[in-house]
């Protein structure tokens, strides 16, 4: 069941990119979609949870999920659902891979944590990625609203390093409150803050709202890609570790970048080939302490065995 379900989120998590592009592409508003399946999906869970007597009502008027909501779901998914706009799905993907590098910066520059030097290099492999990526438009000036698409997400990690941190703390702090619940809180909080900015800066058309493509778009993200593959990720880190869950980020992005260029025809260049390897394989440097302690871990109960 741990192997059927890391496929199974890992398949999920490589395809949203895609689904959001179709989405806003069939003429969705970005923060309208991105705010309707966060809400939807995070009220049907905790009111699942309730209907379990998992969780009580007042769980809502907690502050902290404010904080996890605006970061991780408000702030991350605004900035990549905006950017989706103007440049491919793949891209996005790669993009937001650099999350654990952001999580690294934030704890060594902010919250004065001690780095190995694994992770210096790791995160400067991954941004000389982001370099490779950006640096030919940059050069060549020919698509600034692409180049700001890229940086837009970037900003957008931040905000998802946030919410982690602030939802790992969480997690120690309240540790009788299920990861479910708390993803579906923060995804409530999000998702209203999100359908709010649609109020203020875009004009949602019904016509634009009730074609396949984007009815499609958004109950596939609300069911598949927020209900099931954050519960997927939830239940992984309870039934196995911290780290092991985690790893999709190594494999997901790259496939991403292949259907995009499979299924929707989006183009591909040497640059962003180059690019995406570089930033996964920094999130590999990043991590290689950890592989390394858990491929002795496994050699050395096989060897007991």
């Amino acid at each position: 069941m741990i192997i059927f379900n890391y496929l199974l989120m890992c398949a999920i998590f490589s395809t949203t990119f895609l689904a959001i592009k179709v989405g806003v592409e069939s003429g969705l508003p970005p923060f309208f979609s991105a705010g309707l399946r966060f809400l939807l999906a995070g009220a049907l869970i905790f009111l699942w949870m309730i209907s379990r007597r998992k969780v009580k009502l007042k769980l809502l008027l907690r502050k902290e999920f404010i904080l996890i909501g605006m970061t991780s779901t408000f702030m991350t998914f605004a900035t990549l659902y905006w950017a989706e706009q103007h440049i491919t799905s793949g891209i996005a993907a790669i993009l937001s891979a650099t999350g654990p590098m952001m999580i690294l910066i934030i704890q060594s520059v902010v919250m004065r944590k001690k780095a190995r030097r694994s992770d210096y290099w790791g995160c400067a492999v991954g941004f000389a990625g982001v370099c490779v990526l950006i640096m030919p438009n940059l050069v060549l000036g020919s698509n600034m609203i692409w180049i700001l698409s890229c940086i837009v997400i970037l900003i957008g990690e931040v905000g998802y390093s946030v919410g982690s941190l602030a939802t790992r703390k969480l997690s120690f702090d309240m540790p009788d409150i299920s990861p479910i619940t708390i993803n579906a809180v923060q995804m409530m909080y999000g998702g209203a803050a999100l359908l709010l900015l649609s109020v203020f800066s875009e004009q949602v058309r019904l016509h634009d709202i009730l074609t396949l493509p984007a009815i499609g778009s958004v109950l596939y993200l609300m069911i598949i890609g927020s209900m099931l593959g954050h519960s997927l990720y939830a239940w992984l880190l309870k039934a196995t570790n911290a780290f092991f869950p985690s790893t999709w980020l190594f494999v997901s992005p790259i496939i991403a970048l292949g259907l995009g260029v499979l299924l929707y025809a989006e183009g591909i260049s040497l640059y962003s080939i180059l690019g995406s390897l570089l930033i996964i394989g920094g999130i590999v440097v990043i991590n290689l302490p950890e592989l390394r302690a858990r491929m002795s871990a496994r050699r050395l109960a096989s060897n007991t065995l």
